[in-house]
């Protein structure tokens, strides 16, 4: 395992947001969701491309607080820019659990 200095970890900016718009992405060669995701008044809205369809359906992720990578590049994804990396763990299955607070916090809150 390659090691990094806290001010490598510093420079990636993690910060909560709400999902406000789940929609399909038929075009993806996994499946996968277009999300819209508030990153609060500093950041404002950014979409995400996220390959979750195995274990969250539309309903379950409207309203719900996720972590996303905010100083990535976008990254064209088919006909989608993805402009955040919403992150999340491998479970035994390999599919993607979403990293969320375990209560609400203010959206654009920075991981410290």
């Amino acid at each position: 395992m390659d090691t990094i200095s806290i001010d490598d970890f510093t420079k990636v900016d993690i910060r909560v947001g709400t999902i406000t718009d789940v929609q399909p992405f038929p075009q993806a060669r996994k499946p996968a969701w277009k999300l819209t995701i508030d990153l609060g008044p500093q950041i404002g809205s950014k979409r995400s491309s996220a390959q979750i369809t195995d274990l969250y359906d539309a309903e379950t992720l409207m309203g719900r607080q996720v972590a996303c990578v905010v100083n990535l590049a976008p990254r064209q994804i088919g006909p989608f820019i993805s402009e955040v990396l919403t992150l999340g763990f491998a479970d035994e299955h390999r599919h993607v659990v979403l990293v969320s607070p375990e209560r609400r916090v203010p959206d654009g809150s920075r991981l410290f």
